[in-house]
């Protein structure tokens, strides 16, 4: 009857997105260094706004841990030591970009034909895995908040 068309999952999307496709091939050093950082901006505000909701969900979890349970969540004493771990982060998650079109340059040397296949699918994976990454303090910390909560107001009833 009708034939089911199949959708391209996220990551195949991603590929496929303005960010991470490359439309033309690319042999020059000068080019790839520029297709790279052409996107580093971009890159820095997705894997900067799971920053901010990672932060949030901390944030949260801290106050609601001090109003609840008058408890001291461990937060750096002074709290200027959670900004410079911050910034330290994001240096290092610069630092792997850059990695992104240094191992490009080594991969267009040895097997140039696949260097721009290399380029998509590396920022694509480095972009999910940054984000995740990223995320990860923010899910492990608001679960165990959410489980902490829980557990409380269980005690509470009996």
């Amino acid at each position: 009857m009708f034939a089911r068309m199949k959708t391209p999952g996220p990551f195949a999307r991603l590929r496929a997105s303005a960010l991470c496709r490359r439309d033309v091939p690319i042999r020059t050093a000068k080019d790839v260094i520029g297709w790279w950082e052409a996107r580093r901006v971009l890159f820095n505000l997705i894997v900067g706004s799971a920053g901010i909701l990672t932060c949030i969900v901390v944030g949260v979890v801290a106050l609601g841990d001090e109003i609840l349970f008058d408890g001291d969540f461990g937060f750096p004493d002074p709290p200027l030591f959670a900004l410079v771990g911050i910034l330290l982060y994001a240096l290092c998650a610069n630092v792997c970009f850059t990695a992104g079109w240094l191992v490009e340059l080594i991969v267009q040397k040895i097997w140039p034909v696949e260097s721009d296949r290399f380029a998509t699918l590396s920022l694509s994976f480095g972009l999910i895995f940054s984000v995740l990454l990223t995320l990860a303090p923010g899910i492990v910390i608001g679960a165990a908040g959410m489980f902490t909560l829980i557990d409380h107001a269980r005690h509470i009833r009996h």
